[in-house]
């Protein structure tokens, strides 16, 4: 392990300028200090953007989620998976500043971090280490396109409902989800993150116009909340889970807006950007939920959009606009599996080449092509939504944080009575329980309906 260490305090020297004769120690050595961003965004753009992340097709999902869980189930287990995916998300930023400090390099990506905590940790899980970083980018690139193909199926689902109150042609799902490709190219061509800035913005004023809308049709006529199941079937639990975590969870968007930031330090801490983002999105998710379900019961749709009136212009503008909304966020969304596919994978092959945007366009534009493919294959909104935050989010917002810190804090600073240890156990048994039944659940349920020919 030492030698890895000198040869990653090299790598880093070369590679971000820091000092070769400083050989001061770990704690004298701050990584926020030496990183150097092209285009750094401030604590306002990453809280515009981590809003952005979070609340995108989730939001609208939540009544259907409380369906599958039940209204005393849904309201307190999404406050707990809410605080969860808060508290693993610290833990994992927390990991990586320790590893930055420890090996001295201003900046780690998720599945260098991971890499580098399992040499440190435990003997019996040293042997994965060569092939942790493949593991975390394959979950976090699936993850991203997942969230990619829910985002084309939402717009074109709801631009469907739109348009075929207009046209004497009925137009199929199919069709609708072709017409928009070029424009989610066109969005993905953007290469710059900060450029993304605006967009958001415009993109989070939407969706807070979509919110009172929805509050208009959901607040009209509501039932007697004694009707509404309390709690759900043992059975459609793990759909509530992975729909939840799907809606909570941005830990591709968290990384990478960190390691963007101007003045990191403020992104962790009680007040800090990742706690402000965090509260506030879980306190709109559980009233989401909350009201969307005590309406409309168990007629609770995939999008909370398509429960409205189809014929009335209200209605109707809310689908458009919310719409534009996740269109743009296909953007920001979109570029977490570009970033990783282009520097980690294809890069390296194409040193010396005079065409490297062109290259770079050319994985855009396939990462489109593929994330429509898949939303043609499988256009059911709900189960998709639900299916990657259970396969996906498990590993990476759960169980992973929870073997980087076992494994940065071992075998000297696990706490009394070995707490760490314990917890961390606890929560790596959680995320891979949660990966196994959400997605057997999720597939089971898509094998039923594409065999029923259920699209909806």
């Amino acid at each position: 392990m030492e030698n890895e260490s000198l040869k990653l305090r090299n790598v880093g020297n070369e590679k971000y300028g820091t000092d070769k004769d400083d050989v001061s120690g770990e704690d004298d050595y701050d990584p926020h200090l030496y990183r150097k961003v092209e285009h750094p965004t401030s604590n306002t753009e990453t809280l515009i953007h981590l809003l952005k992340g979070c609340l995108g097709t989730g939001i609208l999902a939540m009544p259907e989620a409380f369906k599958n869980a039940g209204m005393v189930n849904g309201l307190v287990f999404t406050f707990i998976i809410g605080a969860l995916c808060t508290y693993c998300l610290h833990v994992l930023v927390q990991a990586q500043y320790t590893l930055c400090k420890r090996y001295r390099v201003p900046i780690l990506t998720y599945p260098e971090s991971m890499k580098i905590a399992l040499e440190s940790g435990p003997q019996c899980l040293r042997p994965y280490a060569k092939f942790s970083p493949l593991l975390v980018d394959f979950f976090l690139i699936v993850y991203q396109l997942g969230i990619c193909c829910v985002y084309i199926v939402f717009v074109a689902k709801n631009v469907k409902a739109v348009a075929d109150e207009y046209t004497e042609h009925d137009f199929t799902l199919t069709q609708y989800i072709l017409m928009t490709f070029v424009p989610f190219v066109l969005i993905n061509c953007i290469r710059n993150l900060k450029l993304l800035a605006p967009f958001s913005t415009l993109a989070n004023i939407i969706t807070f116009a979509s919110f009172g809308v929805v509050c208009y049709y959901v607040f009209q006529d509501l039932p007697d909340i004694s009707e509404v199941p309390a709690f759900g079937t043992l059975y459609t639990f793990p759909l509530f889970f992975g729909t939840t975590l799907f809606a909570l969870e941005a830990v591709g968007v968290v990384i990478a807006l960190e390691n963007n930031m101007k003045t990191p330090k403020g992104f962790g801490g009680y007040c800090g950007v990742l706690n402000v983002g965090m509260v506030f999105v879980t306190v709109l998710y559980v009233g989401m939920g909350f009201i969307g379900y005590w309406k409309y019961g168990d007629l609770s749709k995939a999008s909370i959009t398509l429960n409205f009136p189809a014929e009335e212009f209200l209605a109707k503008s809310i689908r458009i606009l919310y719409s534009i909304a996740i269109f743009i966020s296909y953007g920001l969304q979109a570029y977490v599996p570009v970033e990783i596919m282009w520097k980690t994978y294809m890069l390296k092959h194409l040193e010396g080449s005079d065409r490297l945007m062109m290259w770079e366009y050319i994985l855009r534009i396939a990462s489109v092509i593929v994330t429509f493919v898949l939303a043609l294959t499988i256009p059911l909104l709900g189960l998709f939504i639900s299916l990657f935050g259970a396969f996906c989010l498990s590993a990476l917002g759960i169980a992973f944080p929870a073997i980087m810190e076992l494994c940065v804090k071992w075998p000297n600073d696990l706490g009394p009575g070995n707490i760490v240890l314990v917890k961390d156990i606890l929560l790596i048994i959680f995320g891979i329980t949660g990966l196994l039944a959400g997605s057997y659940s999720c597939i089971s349920e898509i094998v039923q309906k594409l065999s029923a020919g259920e699209l909806d």
